[in-house]
């Protein structure tokens, strides 16, 4: 028997990741889906050969159902997913965990509480450049890492989201909350915990919403630009810019600076990961290509979930995780409002 999922929220993220990703596991047999809007809903069910239920509190009480994506929005993810795990059922939930520390910590207790899986979708750590990135730094070839960079800009929310439009739930404070800062800065975030094995614990930051407007043409409530200043806790430097504002092309690389060189990830089309040794040596590699809005791949978070929950391994992103990397996006906007260093 393979396993049922239920999946709440069925907008771009729901169709364009989990659902597909869901079907083409061959270990999940059903997928019922859930959304406020049932037209919604139903779409993704006729498309995904599922069904759909009325209430949000029918997926859980289904003791038929087994996983559970939480692709609401973000004012939600601590309701949905705390509700979820304590009705016994394992949670792959959407970044950000939630908006707030406490929030977040709600869903990090109902999960020890449930003794069920836990994942929160920072699905960076899932790319075969980055996978080999870390396998880099941890085998010190290239000596300490010393500082580094990244980046993660694109045209914006409404140009991926399911309405395309401005009245996108992005852009409202109460739904959205963290602003790009949330949607794209929490990956790399997370992607740098990662790749370092190390934590920010000290950061300063600027933001602004620059471009941006809403449907009424106003300027939006939440930042479309973060640039920010990056310490920690072995004592690398680095910065990192988070943007809705990149127009023309999508930019989500990172270089790390080594002792003994460089190593740039997602810089080259080609080469998805370079290393350039202190003496001029460059080693190239072929990797995939990493997702795009345009290039959507199978990002392995679904597999890499389904197979956590099957042969009861630990989840490659916790809840810890995210709790982390969403504490360090707040220090940033903190940061950002204070023109202070915040330490984590």
């Amino acid at each position: 028997m393979g396993l049922k999922a239920g999946i709440i929220g069925c907008g771009s993220i729901a169709k364009l990741r989990h659902a597909p990703e869901y079907f083409a596991n061959p270990h999940v047999d059903e997928i019922v889906f859930y959304d406020r809007n049932p037209e919604r809903a139903q779409k993704l069910a006729d498309m995904f050969d599922g069904s759909t239920v009325d209430t949000v509190e029918q997926l859980f009480e289904d003791t038929s159902i087994d996983v559970i994506s939480d692709c609401s929005s973000n004012e939600y993810h601590h309701i949905y997913s705390t509700k979820a795990l304590l009705s016994g059922k394992h949670v792959l939930c959407e970044k950000p965990i939630s908006l707030t520390i406490e929030q977040a910590q709600q869903v990090v207790d109902a999960q020890n509480q449930s003794g069920k899986k836990l994942m929160v979708d920072h699905n960076q750590r899932f790319t075969r450049a980055h996978q080999k990135a870390r396998e880099i730094i941890q085998s010190e070839e290239l000596g300490k890492v010393l500082s580094f960079r990244t980046i993660f800009g694109h045209a914006g929310p409404e140009h991926w989201g399911v309405n395309k439009s401005n009245s996108t739930w992005f852009f409202k404070k109460d739904r959205s909350g963290l602003g790009v800062a949330g949607d794209l800065g929490i990956h790399k975030i997370d992607l740098l915990h990662y790749l370092l094995d190390d934590e920010i614990t000290q950061v300063s930051a600027f933001q602004g919403a620059l471009d941006k407007v809403d449907e009424q043409g106003n300027p939006i409530e939440v930042c479309d630009n973060v640039v920010c200043s990056l310490k920690t806790e072995k004592g690398r430097l680095g910065n990192a810019s988070f943007s809705w504002t990149y127009y023309g092309e999508e930019d989500n690389s990172t270089v790390v600076y080594f002792e003994k060189g460089i190593m740039k990830i997602y810089h080259n089309d080609e080469y998805q990961l370079e290393v350039i040794k202190k003496g001029g040596e460059r080693i190239n590699y072929q990797l995939e290509r990493i997702q795009t809005n345009d290039n959507q791949t199978n990002s392995g978070v679904i597999d890499e979930f389904v197979d956590c929950v099957l042969n009861d391994k630990p989840s490659l992103v916790s809840g810890e995780d995210a709790l982390l990397s969403l504490k360090v996006i707040l220090g940033i906007l903190e940061g950002a409002k204070t023109n202070k260093v915040v330490t984590i």
